[in-house]
């Protein structure tokens, strides 16, 4: 493992809105991460760097229950605001978990996000800016 949690959270310190998620990113790659997974329920993250190996970061938050039915429109709608920095990390965490979101994977190697619901379907992907 070419990286520690202590560093991603040190990366993620320097996030204040979805306005600064490609210094994040740019901040991850750096690192090495090639992909990670954030699970909404509880904040969750699993990081993997470029051999395929992982570390999980554990519970960032309390749980927070996901809704069963995906309202993709309004999520599309927050999205777009937290990607605007008009919100933090935790409201779009709840937003997501409210609209149906079970949570997202980001591919550094091209730049990918890939959102997904509670029953693991792809919902809506869309390019890493940065």
């Amino acid at each position: 493992m070419k990286f520690t949690i202590e560093q991603i959270k040190a990366e993620h310190q320097k996030v204040k809105s979805g306005a600064d998620f490609p210094k994040y990113i740019q901040g991850m790659k750096n690192l090495v991460v090639s992909k990670y997974t954030v699970y909404v329920a509880d904040g969750n993250t699993e990081y993997f760097d470029v051999d395929n190996q992982s570390i999980t970061s554990g519970k960032k938050y309390d749980d927070i229950t996901v809704a069963g039915n995906l309202n993709l429109e309004q999520f599309k709608t927050r999205l777009k605001l937290h990607q605007q920095g008009e919100t933090d990390y935790p409201t779009f965490c709840s937003d997501c978990a409210e609209n149906g979101v079970n949570g997202w994977r980001m591919d550094l190697k091209v730049m990918i996000c890939t959102y997904f619901d509670t029953k693991g379907n792809d919902i809506l992907v869309e390019h890493i800016p940065g």
